[in-house]
């Protein structure tokens, strides 16, 4: 039996990944799974808003315990507001411009809300809450306060907008302390009917627009009441009689969150004013017209039970978040306009 002839191996011309290499790309994959997990988790986190304080509480723990004169709750709420926007989870975010929060769009709208009622009260302050009378002079902190509370809300650039909103609390700051150093020819707060009377009608006015941008997510129709039924009056561009306005649905979530936040606001500073004018809304017999109103407005902060803003028809299967909001505002908003008609009462 003759032997069998040496087999000649084939050479083999597939080229053969390198193990060095398969573990690069396994590496690179792992680090790119493990960076989105953590961008998903502090997207969450940061687009958790800040817990509701007792505005009574924190101006007596800003005040060092001392007794809380007429203004001082309100100015002490306006400052605690702010720093919260500042640095709550994730600090602030409407002005940046690099990941993950590049890619939140629900807390910067959050925030915008906050930063308008701010701003509102802001101006309260300088021109009517510590003014005695319209040709009184105005208070040197809060006239630069007001201001940089006004600061573009996304400006990343130097100043930024936290610098600013930052030194707007400081001056607010700084004036409270001078409501409670006994000086008379100092800073004053002045609690009457008159000047929250004009305060409300800036907050009767925002929650007014709100109602009607949340209302709009389903597109009502409306009828030409633009110029009060005065046959007189005029306007600079007569529109289309009906005509529908709906929000655009990507902009459905951002009036959602934006009507949030400025009710967050909101419900702190009646709270807080509800103290200071405690006398003023007894004589007048309003204190439970205003308890009405704050409970109106807790309502809007309930947590939501569903992960996205649904906008589903007004009778239809699915719920719309726009309208239940809408109807919060509308309500309290209603008891803001009999509020001020009890405060200009006699």
């Amino acid at each position: 039996m003759e032997p069998l002839p040496p087999v000649t191996p084939v050479a083999n011309d597939t080229p053969v990944v390198a193990p060095r290499r398969r573990r690069f790309w396994r590496f690179l994959l792992a680090a790119l799974a493990l960076l989105a997990g953590v961008c998903a988790l502090l997207m969450w986190r940061w687009s958790t808003p800040p817990t509701a304080f007792d505005p009574l509480v924190q101006a007596k723990a800003r005040n060092g315990g001392g007794t809380l004169v007429v203004g001082i709750a309100t100015t002490a709420t306006l400052a605690r507001v702010g720093e919260l926007l500042l640095d709550k989870h994730g600090g602030y975010l409407s002005n940046d411009v690099t990941p993950p929060s590049l890619f939140l769009d629900d807390m910067p709208n959050w925030e915008f809300g906050v930063i308008e009622q701010s701003r509102d009260l802001a101006m309260a302050l300088r021109r009517d809450f510590s003014r005695s009378m319209t040709q009184s002079i105005e208070d040197k902190d809060l006239a630069e306060a007001q201001p940089l509370f006004s600061t573009t809300n996304d400006r990343w650039l130097l100043p930024s907008t936290e610098s600013q909103y930052r030194a707007a609390i400081a001056r607010i700051d700084a004036y409270r302390v001078r409501l409670g150093d006994g000086d008379m020819n100092d800073a004053q707060f002045y609690a009457r009917a008159d000047n929250l009377t004009n305060y409300l009608a800036m907050v009767e006015s925002r929650l007014g627009s709100l109602s009607q941008r949340l209302s709009a997510a389903v597109g009502p129709t409306r009828e030409d009441t633009d110029l009060a039924n005065d046959p007189n009056a005029r306007q600079s561009k007569p529109g289309d009689v009906p005509r529908e306005i709906r929000t655009p649905w990507r902009e459905i979530d951002d009036v959602f969150y934006e009507a949030r936040g400025s009710c967050f606001a909101l419900v702190h500073f009646l709270k807080a004013i509800e103290h200071d004018y405690a006398v003023v809304l007894k004589d007048k017999n309003a204190s439970v017209t205003l308890r009405q109103i704050i409970a109106e407005l807790e309502a809007t902060q309930e947590p939501l039970g569903s992960p996205i803003i649904l906008n589903g028809s007004p009778y239809g299967f699915f719920a719309n978040h726009s309208l239940v909001m809408a109807n919060y505002i509308a309500r309290a908003n209603a008891s803001i306009i009999e509020l001020r008609r009890l405060l200009e009462r006699g």
